[in-house]
């Protein structure tokens, strides 16, 4: 089995959490807006017990088919800021471009609020969403913290204030220093990796 079929397409980023050991067998693991479930391929495979939400639901009946061995009622179709999970029940929570949806500052509290309360004391926030870090001078303000992005898309931007402020208000230490990506004439994409206090 090659490193594509043995991985799928798994985000680089949250690969390189598996490669330090801060993902292991036995952890329970919830992607919150999963979409078609790309980094929950591997997982799945390694026996993890999986959960996943997302509000399309074609993108629910595409991570059922991935772990078909566990229980319909671990993946369902609601939003973010309505999680049915239980409160601290997971040990990792993976949000992977999703938060950048945001409607505005309040969806955006409560789409993070929503995913933050599964996470259990101690457990690991994977999140990676569109930021102006990098590209400052490239992005054209729509209103509040929406912008207008090179590759023509519309998407809510956070930046290191924002992020640094939300780390200490969240009860959380930064498990890795802010990490981001500008991909050129395109967008910037940042990681911020949460152990919660």
């Amino acid at each position: 089995m090659d490193l594509q079929q043995q991985f799928g397409p798994i985000d680089i980023y949250l690969f390189d959490q598996l490669l330090r050991g801060r993902i292991l067998p036995g952890m329970r693991i919830l992607d919150a807006g999963c979409g078609y479930g790309r980094n929950l391929i591997y997982l799945a495979r390694q026996g993890f017990e999986i959960f996943a939400a997302d509000t399309n639901p074609e993108a629910i009946e595409s991570v059922r088919a991935i772990a078909p061995h566990l229980p319909k009622a671990n993946f369902r179709v609601e939003p973010l800021e309505a999680l049915s999970f239980p409160a601290a029940f997971a040990d990792v929570v993976i949000s992977s471009a999703v938060l950048q949806f945001a409607r505005d500052d309040r969806h955006f509290q409560a789409m993070l609020q929503g995913t933050w309360k599964a996470l259990k004391p101690g457990g690991l926030f994977f999140c990676r969403l569109a930021s102006s870090i990098g590209i400052e001078h490239q992005i054209q303000r729509i209103g509040g913290r929406r912008h207008l992005l090179p590759d023509g898309s519309e998407r809510y931007l956070v930046d290191e204030p924002l992020l640094t402020r939300l780390t200490k208000e969240l009860n959380a230490q930064l498990a890795d220093p802010l990490k981001t990506t500008v991909v050129q004439d395109q967008r910037s994409m940042t990681t911020w990796v949460l152990h919660k206090l």
